[in-house]
């Protein structure tokens, strides 16, 4: 199963910076990309502040909002739309309830205090706490809650709720109000501290909703399903192990998994559950419901013990939120103490990996010496590490260090072969940017304008100017973020202690399993295990003939000390093939489609540098900078458009360059009636993509290529 090894998979994080929140319970939490936000909640009072945790780099921070902040509460719903939040009701003080309705837009950190339309029957929803609030498309589904039917807050006279609402959201920003849908079936009962999710099967398509627990004068564990096109609610059969009764809980959608954790459960006697639970206990309980098969699957029940506090310990009133495939949970009341004033509560941010990382994307060369390469590849979101290997087609030597033979210097790449990843070099269209590959560029969080360059090794076109150049032997350049940092690459430990869960985010290396090697994996060699997505290539591991291929194997095993290892010197004018894996608390993920790079050949000149791209009303001016080290005279400059062809129609991944400047200088006009000509390029975002190559006595060397990013309308109408 997805997880059935969650005990083994969950990490805790003990490793972060910046201000960190005080504990709580009651509080929300969503994420936006890779940023968790988490909003409300109470210990000693109800919090009123925003806190931000950033998974990628394990640091909180506080936003500085503006707007019509709204006051503290906890209970409350809290959905997000993109880059926005709404947050509506909650208790914000005791006794107290709201039905206030506020926006954040996270982009630029701004509240603002909505006020959407009353429903055309009936009356706007009432002030209520431990409601549901979930979000589909463009409206939000408001079910249940508590509210106090006493006018004095210090008078609490509870009422369960199971009134159902729908808001529908305006694009972007705004709501346009309130409305009461006409539904059929039975309605779930009154009910508060619930959970709510939203799910489509992605061969079906018809969105339901899923209500599982909560509490009305006692905990529940039914599971209701609403079909939100059909507006019908429905009490669908399920397989397995249904969780206890239970409040305060969590629920996620993962893939086609809901995962629920924690909240208070009966305290059972005897192995029976009093109708009226008055002793109840917090669980650190962990299942999940195949919403496709609606079978329940136990992870963690609640009488496991957790001598070495290795899982989460139990709580209620937590958050939990979904990062990609990654399961986030943070604090809680650890149910303790029943006062609302005189809490105990959790202080522990933990997370799990539900499944392996995806492949990344292919392997891009930032650079290529005669003996080396500086290589990178798209961040894979939630990760440990990556595992990084290559192939040679040179005959490599064995442990016992026979030489190998270097690929005739006239080798090149065939043109049939793994072509180098395209999806690289990201110029924006209305900005002048520079390209530099050897300089490193700096990067933020919110930052959409990523650089980057490719490198490609040219056979010189015997034709003249306007030749059709094919992109038969590519290397790849990159350039973004600072690479210095990147680097390094980690050394494993050289036994995996399976029940060694409870590691940093940040400060663990990750861990990978042996198994037999197999003989078509026999040419693949480890160049190492990396915590971030670059690295410099001059050398790579033998590993023992009987173990030259780690596999995702599960279970407790050997891997390689890449200390004790025997390595090997990357040879000049030699094809090496590239592939890289994701690692994460689950395994090593699939690995990405291969890359094939050449070092360079001695006394070619290196790659132009620093391109840059200004734009014009009719034209677009190219300049560079020569190369670093031009082994000779620079005798001319070339630059390449990527043109549309029919060879492209046959074959999208081999683009087709036209030359659009040979000469001395280090610039270039390129004219509109060129850019009309001009492919644009789909495997990342859409791009023209243009090469610059320099040529000294031997020939050209390797050029830089650019792809300059087209807005949607630009691209269509090329």
């Amino acid at each position: 199963m997805a997880a059935a090894a969650a005990g083994l998979s969950w990490r805790r994080v003990s490793s972060f910076t910046g201000p960190v929140p005080r504990s709580r319970h009651g509080h929300r939490a969503v994420a936006i990309r890779e940023l968790v936000i988490i909003f409300g909640g109470g210990n000693e009072g109800i919090a009123d502040e925003l806190h931000v945790y950033n998974t990628a780099t394990n640091q909180w921070f506080l936003p500085a909002v503006r707007g019509d902040i709204p006051p503290g509460c906890a209970a409350h719903g809290f959905v997000c739309d993109g880059t926005r939040i709404l947050v509506f009701g909650g208790m914000v003080e005791y006794g107290r309830y709201s039905n206030d309705l506020y926006e954040l837009q996270a982009s630029r950190w701004l509240w603002k205090k909505v006020k959407p339309q009353a429903p055309s029957t009936g009356s706007p929803p009432c002030p209520r706490l431990g409601h549901s609030f979930s979000l589909y498309g463009n409206k939000c589904y408001l079910f249940g809650g508590l509210a106090n039917e006493s006018e004095d807050s210090n008078n609490n006279v509870p009422r369960y709720l199971n009134d159902f609402y729908e808001l529908e959201l305006q694009h972007g920003s705004g709501v346009v109000g309130w409305s009461i849908p006409v539904t059929k079936g039975v309605l779930p009962s009154p009910r508060e501290s619930h959970t709510a999710v939203v799910y489509c099967r992605k061969d079906l398509g018809s969105p339901k909703m899923y209500i599982f627990g909560g509490m009305c004068g006692c905990r529940l564990n039914d599971l209701w399903e609403l079909d939100i096109e059909t507006m019908t609610w429905s009490r669908p059969e399920t397989k397995g192990t249904i969780p206890l009764p239970r409040s305060l809980h969590t629920a996620n959608v993962i893939g086609n998994k809901m995962y629920v954790f924690g909240g208070w459960v009966p305290q059972s006697a005897g192995g029976e559950i009093s109708a009226h639970d008055g002793e109840w206990k917090c669980t650190g309980s962990f299942s999940y419901l195949n919403l496709d098969t609606t079978e329940w699957i136990g992870l963690i029940s609640d009488c496991q013990e957790d001598k070495s506090n290795l899982l989460p310990g139990p709580r209620a009133g937590h958050c939990a939120v979904a990062v990609g495939t990654r399961l986030y949970i943070w604090s809680g009341r650890d149910g303790y103490r029943k006062a609302w004033n005189n809490q105990v509560c959790c202080k522990d941010l933990w997370y799990l990996d539900t499944e392996k990382p995806p492949a990344p994307s292919q392997v891009q060369l930032i650079r290529a010496t005669t003996n080396s390469f500086q290589v990178k590849w798209d961040e894979v979101p939630t990760v440990e590490g990556y595992l990084l290997q290559l192939h040679a087609d040179s005959p490599v030597p064995s442990v016992a260090g026979i030489p190998g033979t270097g690929v005739p210097e006239t080798s090149v790449l065939s043109s049939q072969g793994p072509q180098t990843s395209a999806n690289v070099g990201e110029l924006h269209d209305l900005d002048k940017r520079t390209v530099n590959p050897d300089a490193s560029v700096s990067s933020s969080v919110s930052s959409t304008q990523t650089m980057v360059t490719q490198q490609a090794v040219k056979t010189e076109s015997s034709s003249t100017n306007g030749a059709v150049v094919k992109d038969e032997t590519s290397l790849t350049t990159f350039n973004s973020k600072s690479e210095a940092a990147e680097t390094a690459y980690i050394m494993p430990s050289t036994r995996v202690n399976t029940g060694q869960t409870n590691d940093s985010h940040s400060s663990k290396t990750p861990q990978r399993q042996m198994a037999p090697v197999k003989t078509r994996d026999r040419q693949w060699y480890d160049v190492g295990i990396f915590k971030n997505n670059s690295a410099v290539v001059s050398q790579f591991y033998l590993l023992p003939e009987e173990t030259l291929s780690i596999s995702n194997k599960t279970g407790s095993a050997d891997v390689p000390d890449y200390r004790l290892l025997k390595k090997q010197d990357l040879f000049p004018g030699t094809v090496y093939r590239f592939r890289v894996a994701a690692i994460n608390g689950c395994g090593v993920g699939p690995f990405s489609k291969i890359s094939e790079f050449k070092t360079c050949i001695p006394g070619f000149p290196g790659a132009p540098s620093t391109v840059k791209i200004t734009k014009s009303v009719d034209c677009i001016h190219l300049s560079w900078e020569p190369p670093a080290s031009p082994s000779g005279n620079i005798l001319e400059y070339s630059a390449y458009l990527a043109i549309r062809s029919t060879q492209l129609q046959e074959n999208p991944s081999q683009l087709v360059f036209m030359r659009i400047y040979c000469g001395l200088k280090t610039s270039c006009i390129v004219t509109a009636a060129q850019l009309a000509n001009a492919h644009v390029d789909y495997t990342s975002r859409p791009a023209i993509v243009f090469r610059i190559s320099a040529k000294n006595e031997r020939g050209y060397g390797p050029a830089t290529q650019v792809r300059w990013l087209q807005d949607m309308k630009t691209s269509s109408s090329k």
